[in-house]
């Protein structure tokens, strides 16, 4: 499962709108590919329909859309969201990932 953080569905809808996206039937799409400093690397987008082998998960009204090849590095999963003044923009509290580079867009098993 993909849990998302109260917070983070409200930046997501606030988004979707700005965009013109209806929140009630568009996605976010979220994967792992290679790249970062520390191996991998999260890449999240908004898209209006699935695609074939995609896992479908729901959580505080947002649906997320995973790709097969990426699940497995992603179970368990929140996304998050902090507007501080420390950091701002989406984050992922990843319990598979063994480290995290700094920035917290990348990470490695």
């Amino acid at each position: 499962m993909i849990n998302v953080s109260l917070e983070a569905a409200r930046k997501v809808a606030s988004l979707m709108q700005e965009e013109g996206k209806d929140v009630a039937s568009a996605y976010i799409r979220v994967g792992v590919k290679s790249g970062g400093c520390s191996g991998l690397s999260y890449d999240m987008g908004f898209v209006n329909a699935p695609e074939e082998g995609d896992q479908l998960f729901e959580d505080q009204g947002v649906k997320i859309l995973v790709e097969k090849k990426s699940l497995l590095y992603l179970l368990g999963t929140t996304l998050e969201y902090s507007g501080g003044l420390n950091g701002k923009g989406f984050s992922f509290n990843n319990p598979n990932a063994s480290r995290t580079c700094g920035c917290g867009e990348s990470f490695a098993l």
